[in-house]
């Protein structure tokens, strides 16, 4: 899917506003939902390597992760500071990659990458390196496509990167990340997305990629129990026998889409 700038603006005003509270009333309700979550599928114990968002640590990955490993995944931190772009990552993802194949040969298990918003459009680039030790690939609000100027902090991302957005080495990574990698992938995203333009967040849909739209703002996407149930069931997947989403159901009333911005 490509989003041209003059196509897909950033997100309103409102929304951006609005992502605070959204979030904070998102994580109040994580108790209350827990008989939904309860219901989410168990996992097979492979490591699962969660990224957080732009600026974020691994401090705002502490819910999802414990989660996932009361899920019985084997969840991990990527350990490697703030979400600074190319400053944490290395300039060609070097960093990353080490830290996924550190995983990888620990525990001789495919690892399953769980990116939130940058750390989503990381774990595309970084898949499409070392695919023999990626297991699957899912993306929370990840504008991996279009415009990265479709956005309310891309300016913000310029100044603490040191990275300009147009030049060609951003262009050229984006490019990379904007077609599906070579392992199974899920785009989970809102349209009340108040940071990044949702439109930029979706999957081209495949045999082995799919979209799931949620309910949500884009900073509690990792705390949103609507996410954290899909992301469960997406991790649920056997390997060798990956397939979309199931919206039937009372789902259909949670998730409404089909796969499809």
């Amino acid at each position: 899917m490509s989003h041209t700038e003059t196509q897909t603006k950033a997100p309103s005003a409102l929304l951006a506003l609005t992502e605070l509270p959204r979030a904070l009333v998102e994580l109040g309700a994580l108790p209350w939902a827990a008989p939904l979550l309860a219901t989410a599928p168990r996992g097979d114990g492979h490591p699962v390597l969660v990224l957080p968002g732009f600026v974020t640590s691994d401090r705002s990955t502490t819910i999802l992760r414990g989660f996932l490993n009361g899920q019985g995944y084997d969840a991990h931190a990527w350990e490697l500071g703030r979400n600074l772009g190319p400053k944490a990552i290395g300039h060609q993802g070097e960093k990353l990659i080490a830290r996924i194949l550190e995983v990888h040969e620990a525990t001789g298990k495919k690892v399953s990458l769980v990116g939130w918003s940058l750390g989503g459009v990381m774990a595309r680039l970084v898949a499409k390196r070392i695919p023999h030790a990626v297991r699957q690939v899912i993306t929370l609000g990840s504008p991996f496509s279009g415009s990265p100027k479709a956005s309310n902090v891309w300016r913000a991302y310029e100044m603490f990167t040191g990275q300009k957005v147009d030049d060609a080495h951003t262009k050229s990574q984006l490019s990379e990340v904007s077609a599906p990698p070579p392992v199974p992938s899920t785009a989970i995203y809102s349209r009340a997305d108040g940071v990044v333009a949702w439109q930029n967040c979706c999957e081209e849909v495949g045999p082995t990629s799919d979209n799931i739209e949620v309910y949500g703002s884009h900073c509690g996407l990792g705390i949103n129990a609507s996410v954290l149930y899909a992301v469960a069931d997406r991790l649920a997947q056997a390997e060798d026998d990956w397939h979309p989403f199931e919206r039937t159901g009372l789902r259909a009333l949670v998730y409404p889409s089909a796969g499809h911005a």
